[in-house]
C-alpha cells in the first residue's frame, strides 16, 4: 500500500508540474499574477499529498480543509492536463494556430479556467442531485405466500473528513422516506479514517435509519484503509450489522451473504461460504468490488449488489472503469443471477460527478408466481 502511495504521489508530481508549468505561462507576463498562480497550484498539490501522509495527525478542521483542497485540485488538474495535452497535439502538429492561446493570453487563460471550472461546477451539482434508481425482480424461489420484499441498497458512504453528518442525515432521510424492509449496504462506509466518524459520532445517526429487518453491510477496500479493526468496532456501535463471510436467514424467508473484502487475500470462496445454506430460498450476495461474476452465476445467487467502481465518477476515470469491469454500473442479468452494481451515493475526494451519478437503489422483490 505505500508502494502503490508513493507511486501514485510520483504521478501526481508528474502531472502537476505540467500543468502548473502551463498555467502560468499561458498568463501574461505579469509576475504578481504569475506568483499568485504559482503558489497556489503547488499549496493544492501539497494539501493533497498532506492528506495522505500526515492527515491524521492534523486537527480535524485543518485535514477537513487540506483534503477537500488537495482532492478538488487533483479533478482540476487532470481536466487541466487533458486541454494542455490536446492543445499542444494541436500546436505541434500545426492543425490548428493555438500557439498564441498557449502563450501571455488572458484570452487562453481565461477559456482554460472558465471551462474547468464550469466542468467542475455542473459535476458539483449532479453529485449533490442525488438519483433514485428503482428495480422490480422477480424471484421463482419466493413463495406466493411472502410479502413483497423492499430493499435499499447504498454503497461507496465514504464517510470522514470530507462526507461529514449533515450530508449524511439527507441520505437517511430519503432512506426513511422509502419505508424498507431491509436497508443493504455494498461496502465503503468509511472513507480513509475512523477518526473523523468517531469525533462527529456518525454511529449515532446510523441508528436514526428505520427498516423493518435493520441493515447488513459487507466490508469494502476502505474498511481496510481506514483499519479494519476500528472500522469495525464503529459499524458495531452505529448498529450495523457487518456479514465477513457470512450469512444470515431473515424472517425464514431469504438469505444475506456478506463476503469479506479482496483485500482480504484469505477471505473464503463462495462455494464453500454458502456449502450450508437452503437453496431453495432466495440468496441475496453482498460483494464490494464486483469481480468474478461468473463465479456468482455458477453458485446460483439470486442477487447480487456490489459498488466499489463509482463507475469512474468523472470522465474519462469512467472509460476506464467500463473496461475494467463486466459491468461497472447498472444491472446485468447473468444467467439466472441478478447483479446491480451501484455508483456510490457518496464518493472519493472532491465532489464532482461528471459522466457519472450519486444514487440510491431500491428494489422491489417478489414472487414470479404472483
Amino acid at each position: 500500500m505505500k508502494f502503490f502511495f508513493l507511486l501514485m504521489s510520483v504521478a501526481v508530481l508528474g502531472m502537476n508540474s505540467y500543468v502548473i508549468y502551463r498555467l502560468v505561462h499561458i498568463l501574461p507576463k505579469i509576475m504578481f499574477l504569475r506568483s499568485v498562480v504559482l503558489i497556489a497550484s503547488i499549496l493544492a498539490v501539497i494539501c493533497l499529498l498532506g492528506n495522505f501522509f500526515i492527515g491524521d495527525r492534523l486537527s480535524i478542521n485543518l485535514t477537513t480543509f487540506i483534503y477537500r483542497i488537495g482532492t478538488s485540485w487533483l479533478f482540476a488538474s487532470l481536466y487541466f492536463l487533458i486541454i494542455f495535452l490536446l492543445l499542444d497535439i494541436l500546436r505541434i502538429t500545426n492543425l490548428l494556430p493555438v500557439s498564441q492561446i498557449l502563450h501571455q493570453s488572458w484570452i487562453g487563460f481565461g477559456s482554460v479556467v472558465g471551462l474547468v471550472f464550469i466542468t467542475l461546477l455542473l459535476g458539483n451539482i449532479k453529485y449533490h442531485n442525488k438519483e433514485r434508481v428503482e428495480l422490480n425482480i422477480q424471484f421463482e424461489k419466493m413463495n406466493s405466500t411472502d410479502p413483497p420484499l423492499k430493499i435499499v441498497a447504498i454503497s461507496d458512504l465514504h464517510l470522514g473528513y470530507n462526507i461529514k453528518n449533515e450530508e449524511f442525515s439527507e441520505w437517511i432521510e430519503l432512506i426513511n422516506k422509502e419505508n424498507p424492509d431491509i436497508v443493504l449496504i455494498a461496502g465503503d462506509m468509511i472513507d480513509n479514517s475512523v477518526r473523523p466518524v468517531r469525533d462527529m459520532q456518525t454511529d449515532r445517526l446510523f441508528k436514526t435509519i428505520q427498516s423493518k429487518y435493520g441493515i447488513y453491510a459487507c466490508l469494502g477496500n476502505h474498511e481496510y484503509i481506514s483499519g479494519i479493526q476500528g472500522g469495525e468496532a464503529f459499524l458495531k456501535d452505529a448498529g450495523v450489522q457487518i456479514l465477513k463471510d457470512q450469512s444470515v436467514l431473515i424472517n425464514d424467508q431469504f438469505y444475506i451473504v456478506g463476503r469479506d473484502d479482496r483485500m482480504n487475500q484469505n477471505r473464503m470462496d463462495l462455494n464453500d461460504l454458502l456449502d450450508t445454506l437452503d437453496r431453495s430460498k432466495p440468496i441475496i450476495l453482498l460483494d464490494h468490488q464486483p469481480y468474478e461474476l461468473e463465479v456468482t452465476e455458477r453458485n446460483g445467487i439470486d442477487l447480487q449488489i456490489s459498488g466499489h467502481t463509482h463507475d469512474g465518477q468523472i470522465w474519462p476515470i469512467s472509460w476506464i472503469t467500463r473496461s475494467i469491469y463486466e459491468i461497472s454500473h447498472g444491472y446485468l442479468k447473468k444467467g439466472n443471477s441478478n447483479i446491480y452494481v451501484s455508483s456510490g451515493i457518496g464518493l472519493w475526494g472532491g465532489k464532482f460527478r461528471v459522466g457519472t451519478q450519486s444514487e440510491y437503489v431500491v428494489i422491489n422483490l417478489s414472487s414470479r408466481n404472483d
